[in-house]
């Protein structure tokens, strides 16, 4: 008999700095996630991101921001996410496929993609 498959699902994004307490921060105070785990000792915080977790690991040689990837966050309000952001955000852009979108920058220098679908779209 053979068992059904199901495809794994993805638990967190780990995202690794060494401006550990900031970046927990700003992740909490400027996007307004929830902090779910913060271990001060091992330096890590885990951060309720909707469907899934960001991990904020403090770590001394974290390597450099990639322009390979970035975190993208669905929100249903992209104007105060902006003024929460505030320097920190481009202004926002309306793409064809129907959603309103800008990107920030964390304090390391991340790629941040926040987005809001336009009335009768989805994905």
């Amino acid at each position: 008999m053979s068992r059904p498959h199901h495809p794994p699902s993805l638990f967190s994004v780990e995202l690794r700095t060494s401006q550990w307490a900031e970046l927990v921060a700003w992740y909490r105070d400027t996007l307004g996630l929830k902090v779910l785990l913060h271990v001060d000792d091992s330096r890590y915080a885990l951060l309720d991101a909707g469907g899934s977790r960001l991990a904020i690991m403090g770590r001394p040689n974290p390597g450099e921001p990639s322009g390979r990837w970035s975190l993208g966050f669905e929100t249903e309000d992209l104007d105060a996410v902006k003024l929460r952001l505030g320097a920190a955000a481009g202004a926002p852009r309306t793409h064809a496929e129907g959603f309103r979108e800008l990107v920030a920058v964390d304090p390391d220098g991340n790629h941040i993609r926040l987005f809001t679908w336009a009335p009768g779209h989805h994905a």
